[in-house]
């Protein structure tokens, strides 16, 4: 696509009103997009407006949504290596546009080589400062807060990055109806203690307190991925973890072999279907431990457990763990929130929510934690 020849050039420093979205190491040359619903926003004159961005994967392709004006107008596939993407052209000089180029997809775990960073923008405008929300927001989830299988068609199986949103789950739709700033912390399959397949390394408390630890290779430790999250650049009023579903998964997968010790991990089921109590005072326990480490690194933050789009199973457990902690602590600034359960009619890919099933899971949580902040 042809460039205007009036564009000027801007490194991401160079940018006074430059706001980012996402947990980041917090330097700018360049950006890296660790999470979902990271990102960049900006509030621009011009006509035309293009993004340097430098790309990689093996397996797994970043994706990003455009949002111009608070409206999803373009989504797409990122092809590796480093080039201009266009974000608008053709449009009024004069007329103020507020821009997010949002990642859709989730940190990939599974590709070491998967990363998307920003350099640059170009444009023949002038930037004008973004207005600060008032309050902020931060979701820790598996796949349901991922967005994976929030887009595209219902008889979609396959586990691809095409059908991630960042835009249509309930993370962000919470967050926009609160006019709240959000950041995601999410992998799909994840839980609080082991993951779907009784990994016990696939839980994301154990990670919490790195930019994106849950990453792996050399790469991303050189992009800053293990490097210690500074909690003190960036309080949420509301932290909201939506964990559970893959831990009561685990109860019912084969057990999982570490390939390096032979050791093998299996959550429990007795004879008659029920739990084993040992490990469900496991699942109970690691509830209490990340709530006590959420609590450290977020000490002013009210924080809700939200749980229940693709059942409640866990649900009596959940309740448990936060009254052990609240017992424990004298920590009343926990709660439990159980969300709707998705429908024939709200399912969406890959057996998970659908966008309806977003909706109305935001407007519910919305409506609660609006409450909470009202206090």
């Amino acid at each position: 696509m042809k460039m205007n020849e009036n564009l000027r050039e801007y490194a991401l420093p160079e940018i006074e009103h430059l706001q980012v979205h996402g947990r980041t190491t917090g330097r700018l040359s360049p950006l890296v997009l660790f999470w979902t619903g990271s990102g960049i926003e900006l509030k621009v004159t011009g006509s035309e407006l293009w993004i340097e961005v430098e790309v990689d994967y093996e397996h797994y392709e970043p994706w990003v949504s455009i949002l111009v004006n608070g409206a999803a107008v373009s989504r797409q596939m990122l092809s590796a290596g480093r080039y201009w993407l266009c974000v608008f052209r053709g449009m009024s000089v004069a007329a103020t546009k507020q821009i997010r180029v949002v990642r859709d997809v989730q940190a990939m775990s599974a590709d070491p080589s998967c990363s998307l960073q920003i350099h640059a923008v170009k444009c023949d405008g002038q930037f004008q400062p973004v207005e600060e929300k008032p309050y902020k927001i931060e979701f820790i989830g598996d796949s349901i807060t991922s967005g994976e299988g929030a887009i595209g068609a219902k008889e979609e199986l396959d586990w691809t990055p095409m059908l991630f949103s960042a835009v249509h789950n309930y993370a962000a739709l919470t967050a926009e109806a609160l006019h709240a700033e959000c950041r995601i912390l999410s992998q799909s399959g994840w839980g609080v203690l082991t993951s779907w397949d009784n990994n016990p390394h696939g839980n994301l408390p154990d990670y919490y307190e790195q930019v994106c630890g849950l990453l792996t290779g050399e790469k991303n430790q050189k992009l800053g991925a293990f490097d210690a999250h500074d909690f003190t650049s960036w309080q949420p009023e509301v932290l909201v973890v939506n964990l559970g579903t893959n831990d009561g998964g685990a109860f019912h997968s084969p057990p999982w072999q570490d390939p390096a010790t032979g050791e093998t991990h299996k959550q429990r089921l007795l004879d008659d279907g029920s739990y084993h109590e040992e490990d469900l005072q496991a699942f109970e326990d690691a509830v209490v431990q990340f709530l006590r480490k959420l609590r450290m690194c977020n000490p002013q933050a009210r924080i809700v457990w939200a749980y229940g789009m693709l059942g409640i199973p866990m649900m009596p457990a959940i309740h448990r763990a936060v009254d052990t902690y609240i017992q424990q602590t004298g920590d009343r600034s926990v709660s439990v929130f159980q969300l709707p359960d998705t429908t024939e009619e709200t399912i969406g890919a890959r057996t998970h929510p659908g966008r309806l099933a977003h909706e109305r899971a935001a407007h519910d949580l919305s409506n609660y934690i609006r409450k909470l902040l009202e206090e």
